[in-house]
C-alpha cells in the first residue's frame, strides 16, 4: 500500500481572507459568492481568528445589528491549525478533537491554505490505491494458483490482507477493486 497522504498534497491553497474591521454584511456576501463556509481573519499576514456562516448567524440571532457590525463582532478568535507535513489520519483526528470541519494549514505562522473534511474524503482514493494494479495482481495470483493446482503442490492461495482494499462505495474488504469514476469499487458496486 502507499504511504498515508500528507496535508500538503490535498490542501486547498486558496482561501477567503478578511480583516477584523471588514463589514460583516460584505463578508457574508463574499462567503456566499465564493461558496465558502468560513473566512480566515487576518491582521496583516497573521491569522487572528475565523468567521464562519454559523458565527454570523449566531451574532444575528443574539440581536446583533448587521448594519453596523464588523467581522470582529462575530469572529471566533481561535484558529485551528495544522502543519502541512502531517498525515491525513492525524489531521482528521485533530479536526475531530477540535469539533471542526475546517483547519488552517500554516508553516511557521504563515498561512499556506486550508483543509476541509471534503478534502480528506476526496483524498481517500489516494490512500487506498495500491502501487500495483489490483487486476494485474489478481491475474498473477490466479495463474500461480492454477499452476500450483496442476502440479498438485498446492490447493489454496495464501489469504493475506496486504492484497486487499476497501470499496469506496460499500466499505467491503476485497481483492477485486477497479477504478470507476474516481472511486475504487468492488464487483457488486460496479454493477449498480
Amino acid at each position: 500500500m502507499n504511504e498515508p497522504v500528507s496535508v500538503r498534497e490535498v490542501m486547498n491553497r486558496e482561501y477567503v481572507g478578511v480583516s477584523e474591521s471588514d463589514d460583516l454584511l460584505e463578508t457574508t456576501e463574499l462567503l456566499v459568492r465564493e461558496d465558502e463556509s468560513t473566512a480566515l481573519v487576518l491582521r496583516g499576514n497573521d491569522p487572528v481568528g475565523v468567521v464562519s456562516q454559523r458565527d454570523i448567524l449566531g451574532y444575528l440571532v443574539s440581536d446583533g445589528d448587521p448594519a453596523s457590525a464588523t467581522v470582529e463582532d462575530a469572529m471566533t478568535e481561535s484558529v485551528p491549525t495544522v502543519a502541512p507535513a502531517i498525515r491525513l489520519p492525524e489531521a482528521r483526528d485533530r479536526m475531530a478533537a477540535w469539533s471542526t470541519d475546517w483547519v488552517l494549514v500554516a508553516e511557521e505562522g504563515e498561512p499556506l491554505g486550508t483543509l476541509t473534511e471534503g478534502d480528506i474524503l476526496s483524498s481517500a482514493r489516494l490512500e487506498s490505491e495500491a502501487t500495483v494494479d489490483v487486476a494485474d495482481d489478481d491475474e498473477r495470483r490466479v495463474a500461480a494458483t492454477q499452476s500450483a493446482a496442476a502440479d498438485g503442490t498446492a490447493t489454496a492461495v495464501d489469504d493475506t490482507f496486504e492484497d486487499q482494499g476497501i470499496c469506496s462505495a460499500c466499505g467491503t474488504l476485497t481483492r477485486d477493486l477497479a477504478s470507476f469514476n474516481g472511486q475504487l469499487l468492488c464487483v457488486d458496486c460496479r454493477d449498480v
